[in-house]
């Protein structure tokens, strides 16, 4: 293994164990020591990558904001049913609760602004579902008299209030929880020609990785290896923290079941 190949490794597993402290005792209460305990590694390795704790947040939240924009993306991306592909996006995002701390972490220090705030999570969030519910109008997908903007609000109050009640009670991100939404929502939204055609259990289960590992493979969110090449911001073992690895001088991620699987995890969705 390169050293370039360990770095991206000691850099993913930091990120992940910071994530893990992250959402079980919130910024403040996390401590540099039990994250680098976490990764198993020594303190001064942390220091290698990141200069302090608000740094690994910011690589948390920037991982974090990778995955749940590739997610978003994927919606918008096709030209089958928009209905379709807004119920789609939202079980995609709930798997990725579902199977990534880091995800779950980076979303919780975007909303409370304890990391970097690459963007505002929340509000990309309502602009994907405000965009697919525009393109379900041009369709002609809505049923009559069924606007995005209110549309939008409706999908965003119940999504939102699924994650909080989910605080004190995980059962309410369960995968039927999501389905049982759509039920409910589907036959006043959608057009009649659509009656049945839209599945509220999802029409395309994907596999959701760790957000770690796409970052790798994906590109940079706070300085990740592309093919393992080094890149611009990333450190590589041996060399300080702020200086270009390369030379340059300092520089500046068909239909669900509802029974067995969908008992086999925790699903949620990014809604605040």
């Amino acid at each position: 293994m390169t050293k370039q190949d360990r770095a991206v490794r000691t850099r993913l597993a930091l990120i992940r164990s910071a994530a893990a402290q992250f959402e079980a005792h919130g910024y403040v209460r996390a401590g540099l020591a039990r994250i680098s305990a976490g990764a198993g590694v020594s303190s001064g390795a942390l220091h290698f990558h990141f200069a302090d704790k608000a740094a690994v947040a910011e690589a948390v939240e920037h991982a974090a904001a990778r995955a749940l924009r590739q997610a978003a993306v994927r919606g918008h991306v096709g030209d089958g049913c928009a209905l379709q592909r807004l119920v789609d996006v939202t079980h995609h995002v709930a798997r990725l609760l579902c199977a990534d701390v880091v995800v779950r972490a980076g979303l919780r220090l975007n909303v409370e602004g304890a990391g970097g705030r690459v963007r505002d999570l929340r509000r990309e969030w309502r602009e994907c579902v405000q965009g697919l519910l525009a393109e379900a109008e041009r369709r002609g997908e809505l049923a009559a008299g069924v606007t995005p903007q209110r549309t939008s609000a409706v999908v965003l109050a119940a999504t939102t209030g699924i994650e909080v009640l989910a605080r004190e009670d995980h059962e309410w991100l369960a995968r039927p929880s999501l389905t049982d939404l759509w039920q409910l929502l589907l036959p006043c939204l959608a057009a009649p020609r659509l009656a049945g055609a839209v599945d509220p259990a999802g029409s395309k289960p994907a596999e959701s990785g760790p957000a770690g590992s796409e970052l790798a493979e994906s590109g940079p969110a706070g300085g990740q290896a592309v093919g393992g090449q080094p890149v611009e911001g990333q450190p590589v073992e041996g060399q300080p923290v702020g200086s270009d690895p390369l030379g340059r001088g300092p520089v500046g991620r068909g239909p669900v079941a509802r029974d067995g699987q969908a008992k086999s995890g925790r699903a949620g969705l990014a809604l605040r």
